[in-house]
Parts: structure tokens; sequence; C-alpha cells
């Protein structure tokens, strides 16, 4: 079994967790602004824990968003920089397969749509189907709440669902039950295991954060032409 580390720092929750002899432990900080002051005591602590080093870790997964942009730029950046020193290789992972993953090991889901709360008025979702490994159904897409379709009937998940809760409690999918569950670290090691038992790694040297916004902040009169459209 391989020994993985991971990061996530996507969302308003900072986690680190270390899969090491097929023994899984995490660190998790609620409520940080600066996640980058926090995960780095946590990796060490888990090394620590674990009584290994960097060195003995075969790849660092990260959360690669989509997310919140400095948080992904963290997760990335903290993860190509342990890489470098140790010289290992990382495993860049969607934060939204995260949360399927989350959310099917708290309810045995099969169909799985992941939410995730974007601000502006927008979501990132995408939805996954998992027969011995999850299979994309609806690549991570970003959009307003009323544009959240699913292919089929599933399980939905993600505090997307709770930022607009207006907007999706008269969808047949939505259930307030997971809306709570964020991407973690733990379901990233675990993925990042799969990931590297079927090669899926990546030099460090190439590690990116994957985004689906191209700009931050709307400009005031985007964000008024938005205010209209939507009470149009």
């Amino acid at each position: 079994m391989s020994t993985i580390l991971a990061i996530e720092t996507s969302a308003e929750r900072a986690s680190a967790a270390l899969l090491h002899r097929d023994t899984l432990i995490f660190r998790e900080v609620d409520g940080v602004t600066t996640h980058s002051q926090t995960i780095l005591p946590m990796v060490q602590s888990l090394l620590q824990e674990a009584h290994i080093t960097l060195k003995d870790c075969d790849a660092i997964a990260y959360g690669a968003g989509p997310g919140s942009f400095t948080g992904v730029r963290t997760a990335c950046g903290i993860a190509q920089g342990l890489a470098f020193g140790a010289q290992r290789p990382v495993i860049p992972l969607v934060t939204l397969l995260a949360l399927a993953h989350a959310c099917r090991e708290k309810s045995g889901a099969s169909d799985v749509l992941a939410v995730m709360d974007a601000r502006m008025g927008e979501v990132y979702w995408a939805q996954y189907r998992y027969e011995q490994e999850w299979q994309i159904v609806v690549p991570p897409t970003l959009s307003a709440p009323s544009d959240v379709i699913p292919v089929r009937e599933v399980t939905a998940c993600g505090n997307g669902l709770r930022a607009y809760a207006a907007d999706f409690k008269d969808k047949p999918y939505y259930s307030p039950v997971w809306q709570d569950l964020m991407p973690h670290a733990a379901q990233l090691a675990v993925l990042g295991a799969r990931a590297f038992a079927n090669g899926q790694i990546v030099d460090a040297a190439h590690a990116e954060p994957l985004y689906l916004r191209n700009k931050v902040a709307l400009t005031t009169r985007e964000r008024q032409e938005k205010a209209e459209r939507t009470a149009a």
C-alpha cells in the first residue's frame, strides 16, 4: 500500500491527511482565513505521529480545485514545494470528486451530485457515478444554481445546497442531509492512493490549480446586470 500525504484548502476548512500502512490519520482547522499558516504544522504533526519523514511518502495529493482562488493556489503551492523538497510527484485531484467520495462514505450512494458554493450567485458542481471506480457523468461546471441539472436520480451534497437553499428546495434531488459536507484531505488521500496505483502522477514542476472562473470579482456594472437578470 502506498503512503500518500494529502492537502485540502479549497474551502473554509483546511485539512491535511496521511495514508500510511492502511491507516488514515488527519488534521483539520475550521474558519481559518490564512490556510498557508495552518497546513505545514498539520503536515509536520501527521508525519511525527506516523514516525516517518516526507521522503517516506510516495506522492503528495492536493485539492486542485475548483474552490477559493486563494485556497486552491495555497494547496497547489504547498504541495509543489513539499514535493520538490522530497523529490516526490504530486497528484492533483478535483475537489468535487473528493466531496462525492465523502458523500458515498456517509450515505453509500453510487450516483452523487456534488455542489460547492462558488459565491457571486453561482455554484461549482459535477455528477459522478461509482462502479468499482469513479466515473464522470457531468464534468466540473460553474453555473447558476438554477442550471444545475443532473442526468439521473442522484444523492446531492455540498455547501452549495445550503448557500442557495431557496434555489434548490424545489428540485427533486434536493435534501439538506448532506449539505454541510465539504472536500477533505482524508478523501483526497484515499483517492490519491488509487491514482498512484494507476500511475496518475504529475511531476511537481507541472502542478497547477483548476480554475473554472476566469475572474475573481465582477465589476460594478456586471454585478448590476447579474442582479437585474436574477430579478427578471
